[in-house]
């Protein structure tokens, strides 16, 4: 785990939340922590090459963009685990895969472009041996999306519903060549240097104040989520990662999807699709140091929702994390001796 001091951590904190959206950032942020741009830019870099922070850049809504994506649980036969997750990694759209503690014990996250249908991308995983059973669970309802690890512990939130819903334009978006053109500039990971914005705008044949003014409208059209830091949970200690599945009744899901989506420990919360081999439909992540810690915080959850089925699904291993590239699309294919489920 990496070692890190309190202005390490409250800088954390504040580029998860918010980063600025000026010609130089580290100046605005060295005069909210009281330093200078260059103890900011140093600290930033150092914390890149410790592998705590992973990215610094846009960050957009899949669906927003009209990709369709799902969440995906397999069951793999033990001894062939590895194998198969490794062949699904291979695939541009899987952006997130881990081992959970459940029967169905592979989960992964696949998003194809527009144009694309998702059920025949899935299918191409098929042929691989040891696949038992496939369950796809796209979203059907989105309470909440958006990590935010507090990385200052006297600074803890209480585990209850405390924060509001970021209210966003219901604006169609259709992309435009240029929109895809932004978009995949937007998506790198940010240089840190004093003008980091200045280059991208740049390519893009525009002055940063037009940068600036398209990024804020996407960001109140939902198009992007906002500019912020992405951490590496385990880097910074967060290792008990848990999918919380709740067993909702039908006409309780909205009431108890958006109670759980304004908990500031929640990081993600949707409604998904039921099977008789699986009868959770309300998803929700939290991200916590132990698993005594993760389960005592469920608990105190299930007192304020009400909800009296549920089980914690923990991430035993990260066979891939990584973000989606939009609009940068390849042809993705296996060559494996066909399995029949």
């Amino acid at each position: 785990m990496a070692v890190m001091d309190d202005l390490d951590k409250e800088i954390l904190n504040e580029i998860q939340w918010t980063f600025p959206l000026v010609t130089r950032p580290f100046d605005t942020m060295a005069n909210k922590f009281n330093t200078t741009p260059q103890i900011i830019k140093e600290r930033l870099i150092s914390l890149k090459k410790s592998g705590v922070l992973r990215q610094l850049s846009a960050i957009f809504d899949t669906r927003k963009l009209g990709y369709t994506s799902s969440l995906v649980a397999m069951e793999i036969e033990p001894d062939k685990l590895d194998y198969v997750a490794n062949q699904i990694n291979l695939h541009p759209g899987v952006s997130h895969n881990y081992e959970r503690d459940h029967q169905f014990n592979l989960w992964f996250t696949l998003a194809v472009p527009p144009g694309s249908d998702l059920k025949t991308e899935l299918d191409k995983f098929s042929i691989l041996k040891g696949i038992k059973k496939i369950r796809m669970l796209p979203t059907l309802q989105l309470f909440k999306i958006g990590v935010k690890l507090d990385m200052v512990d006297e600074k803890k939130h209480d585990v209850a519903p405390t924060e509001q819903k970021k209210e966003i334009k219901n604006i169609q978006f259709i992309p435009t060549e240029h929109d895809k053109q932004f978009i995949r500039e937007l998506q790198k990971d940010m240089q840190i240097i004093d003008e980091p914005f200045l280059d991208a705008a740049n390519r893009l044949g525009i002055t940063e104040k037009q940068l600036f003014e398209k990024m804020k409208y996407y960001e109140t059209i939902g198009v992007m989520r906002r500019f912020a830091a992405i951490l590496r949970h385990r880097q910074v200690g967060f290792t008990a990662n848990g999918m919380i599945v709740w067993k909702v009744p039908q006409e309780r899901i909205v009431e108890v999807g958006e109670k759980l989506g304004s908990f500031p420990q929640v990081s993600h919360c949707y409604e998904r699709p039921t099977y008789p081999d699986w009868p959770y439909n309300v998803f929700s992540m939290i991200h916590c140091k132990t698993h005594a810690e993760a389960n005592e915080m469920a608990k105190v959850i299930q007192d304020q929702i009400h909800v009296e089925e549920y089980r914690i699904l923990f991430s035993s291993r990260e066979f891939k994390k990584t973000r989606v590239e939009y609009f940068v699309e390849n042809d993705f294919n296996l060559e494996e001796t066909p399995n029949a489920f």
